[in-house]
């Protein structure tokens, strides 16, 4: 057997989860997958995996086998299919997406879907978490993040303008104490998203027209929640102030259900990007539906009030050329 094919049969092997159902899946015995899996560890001198019969437990190596063995099967894939009358055959392929819960359930989801739809042969998998994961380590193709990436390797694909967005709706606002600048905030019912177990959030702001004018604030308030969505609700109940991207409060903003606070600041940008792995051959359906999501995103979500983010002054492009 050689290289690739160990790739492949890995492969294989972690997306079955089990040495039974892969036996099933190959039409091979038992013994002879677990024979075979026992014969690639030794060539590699390492364990890629702890296993049962029904379970499969990959080990730190197995997990990086795993997704730096993607990305080179993928690379072969690509370049075979870019050659001769191949390069008019459809999209095809693994897409594997990391994107937040809240932003992935909204947006991320249903322009995958209408993806999958239209390029059949074109397999996709969206993962939520909290929090990005690392690309290459849990093996996905693209990552939906907010802000550029510190990670140099990564290339950022700008898809969406966005900014944190301070509001609160109207029966609040007729009864709150006097709001002007952030340091006022400390005086009122603010809605946090608890996500550690930090005391006190700290909010953002920078004062209009004068971006490197940029205070932050710590907030608390009576009621808090570790999910966005929890908190619009109290806001649109009248509970107090929330800060939340425009994407999701915009749609709130213009039927007057919350309204804007604090003229003069804003809340920091959180623009979002596509990211993924630098390659020598990015695969088409990475491309395809990285200008897939920049393209109808613009629809889903009404424009900043400002101009358009990606085209302000000083701020730079994150875009391959």
């Amino acid at each position: 057997m050689s290289a690739l094919d160990d790739l492949a049969f890995f492969q294989q092997l972690a997306r079955a989860g089990s040495l039974t159902a892969t036996a099933r899946e190959l039409g091979l015995s038992l013994s002879a997958v677990s024979k075979r899996l026992k014969q690639l560890e030794a060539r590699l001198g390492v364990e890629l995996a702890a296993r049962t019969t029904r379970r499969l437990t990959l080990t730190m190596e197995g997990e990086r086998y795993l997704a730096r063995g993607a990305l080179i099967l993928d690379e072969l894939g690509e370049l075979e299919n870019s050659l001769g009358d191949n390069q008019r055959h459809a999209l095809g392929g693994r897409l594997r997406v990391n994107a937040t819960f809240g932003f992935g359930r909204r947006h991320i989801a249903p322009l995958l879907s209408t993806f999958c739809s239209a390029h059949k042969k074109v397999d996709g998998w969206l993962e939520l978490t909290n929090f990005p994961l690392n690309l290459s380590d849990h093996g996905f193709d693209i990552g939906i993040r907010i802000g550029e990436p510190p990670d140099s390797r990564l290339i950022a694909r700008p898809i969406l303008a966005n900014r944190r967005v301070l509001c609160a709706a109207p029966g609040y606002i007729a009864r709150m104490p006097p709001l002007a600048t952030p340091a006022d905030l400390g005086r009122q019912a603010c809605l946090v998203i608890r996500e550690n177990d930090t005391d006190f959030p700290l909010w953002r702001f920078e004062r209009c027209g004068k971006p490197g004018d940029v205070q932050s604030v710590k907030v608390g308030g009576r009621l808090a929640s570790n999910d966005g969505e929890v908190i619009t609700r109290l806001a649109l109940d009248g509970h107090g102030i929330m800060l939340r991207s425009w994407w999701d409060a915009s749609e709130h903003l213009a039927s007057g259900a919350l309204r804007p606070l604090m003229p003069g600041w804003q809340g920091v940008r959180a623009d979002f990007y596509a990211v993924f792995e630098q390659r020598r051959h990015v695969p088409t359906r990475l491309r395809a539906f990285i200008d897939y999501l920049e393209r109808e995103i613009a629809g889903r979500v009404p424009p900043l009030p400002e101009a358009d983010a990606f085209n302000d002054p000083g701020r730079r492009s994150h875009a391959p050329q």
